[in-house]
């Protein structure tokens, strides 16, 4: 089903999904943050108040801080994607005739190294500040629950083999020494949507995978 991008243009969308699946490419473990949605997950954070920094303190003034004070931009999150993502396509087509979606794989990754020490200068914003952001909310995207438009399929979950959902039955579990837990991921979008059976208590049943013996 086609996502309803609520901030996010066409043109960034295909910028941050060409941006984020070199972040996380897709390979033989599973499917990358394209095929996952992040791009969905960015923009439905930017649209809510996060992209506003509606929380956050918004008065100067504004100093360099260190990394240990976190973030310290007067920019919010809408403005920084907004404005870095139009900038880094104008250098790109300046110098190499097409934006930053269009590259080759290897360009890309080496604009994305740029950006990540700040060596790609962009007229009204750090690139190391927009690279940062765009990093972990790929990340988030990732792994969030699939309640919040990324990690499609539970890809990320099932990359790492995270269960989702706290069950009720750990303990039957306890005596299992040195064995992996290995079940169906539960997300909280599965028991909204009533594609996961819970118990009285509203606690998730985990299914088991059948893993086969090695040879």
């Amino acid at each position: 089903m086609a996502h309803a991008y609520r901030f996010l243009t066409q043109p960034e969308v295909k910028f941050l999904e060409a941006a984020a699946e070199r972040l996380i490419p897709a390979d033989h473990l599973g499917p990358g943050a394209r095929e996952a949605g992040v791009a969905c997950f960015i923009d439905g954070q930017l649209a809510s108040p996060w992209g506003l920094h509606g929380r956050q303190y918004r008065t100067g003034p504004w100093q360099e801080g260190t990394p240990e004070q976190g973030f310290q931009s007067p920019l919010t999150p809408q403005e920084i994607y907004r404005a870095a993502i139009r900038e880094i396509d104008q250098h790109c087509r300046m110098e190499h005739a097409k934006a930053f979606p269009f590259l080759e794989a290897a360009l890309q990754d080496e604009l994305l190294r740029q950006m990540e020490s700040d060596a790609l200068p962009l007229p009204s914003i750090s690139s190391a500040l927009f690279f940062s952001l765009l990093l972990r909310n790929t990340m988030e995207g990732f792994f969030a629950d699939p309640l919040y438009g990324g990690n499609r399929g539970k890809a990320g979950w099932r990359l790492i083999g995270f269960p989702g959902v706290a069950a009720a039955n750990y303990t039957e579990e306890l005596d299992h020494h040195n064995q992996s837990y290995q079940v169906e991921p539960v997300s909280i979008l599965d028991i909204e949507q009533q594609r996961a059976q819970v118990d009285a208590q509203g606690y998730a049943k985990h299914i088991k995978l059948r893993v086969e013996p090695k040879a």
